[in-house]
């Protein structure tokens, strides 16, 4: 069977990329891949995204803390164990995994004790479970990363193919954008991408176009409320903006003639 391609998404805090990855995982749905979304965020979000009401939300497999210390051979939340590195975790992505709207979920959460880092039982089986995710699965898998350069500086997206970084019109965001491409660059990863949203007006658009270098931008879009209020109300974003899908579907077409035209047949769209 032919590897699927694998996408992650990132970004500064609070510019989008949950709803980016959500759009992305069910535009390739509708298109007929077997698509895998992964939330790796510390605050999981995309099952909101997804439109999965808060009684059918997944518990993101770091608070599986019984778990953990099966795999790793350690209790979780504690330094100076033994535990192993590479612990088996083949058969968790189809066991935990859960359906909506034709995407597959997968939610990981985030370390959150401080000081723990990646030299801990949960970093090890975090890092092994998202590495199995893309260097084995047949799927397309899009993952949503936590905000900001944690991931990157962990070399935990090894194996990804394509790099997009949501960014906003402003320093810091456009600052962590480039330093994300820098890094993915770093890393191997092949395509690098960028999607512009949150604009008021096309010269914004053109002024983060200019900053972001040799990143290749792949869309845009303006702020809107509807976005937010289907966050509030747990909905589906592909439900919630008529025009947002527009604006997602130019972007999924331009990824895939841009970075995956092997995929690309005549029906695709």
């Amino acid at each position: 069977m032919k590897r699927g391609f694998k996408i992650a998404i990132g970004g500064k805090g609070g510019v989008g990329k949950t709803t980016v990855c959500a759009l992305l995982a069910e535009l390739l749905s509708l298109d007929g891949f077997d698509v895998l979304a992964i939330d790796a965020d510390s605050d999981p979000n995309l099952a909101s995204a997804l439109g999965i009401s808060a009684e059918k939300n997944p518990v993101p497999l770091i608070e599986m803390k019984y778990l953990i210390k099966e795999r790793t051979g350690a209790e979780p939340g504690t330094v100076g164990q033994y535990f192993k590195l590479n612990p088996e975790i083949s058969d968790l992505p189809e066991k935990y995994s859960i359906k909506a709207n034709g995407v597959k979920l997968l939610s990981l959460g985030g370390i959150e004790n401080a000081g723990s880092g990646c030299a801990c039982p949960e970093g090890a089986f975090l890092k092994a479970l998202l590495g199995y995710s893309l260097l084995h699965s047949n799927e397309v898998v899009l993952v949503d990363l936590a905000a900001g350069l944690e991931f990157m500086g962990r070399a935990c997206v090894r194996g990804i193919d394509a790099m997009i970084v949501v960014v906003e019109p402003g320093a810091r965001s456009i600052e962590t954008a480039t330093n994300i491409a820098k890094m993915s660059t770093q890393l191997g990863i092949p395509h690098i991408g960028a999607f512009i949203n949150k604009v008021t007006d096309d010269a914004q658009v053109e002024a983060v176009r200019s900053q972001l270098g040799d990143i290749k931008v792949l869309g845009s879009y303006g702020y809107d409320a509807s976005v937010q209020t289907a966050d509030l109300t747990r909905s589906a974003v592909m439900d919630a903006s008529e025009s947002l899908v527009t604006e997602l579907k130019k972007t999924k077409e331009l990824i895939m003639e841009s970075f995956f035209s092997e995929f690309v047949t005549r029906d695709s769209y």
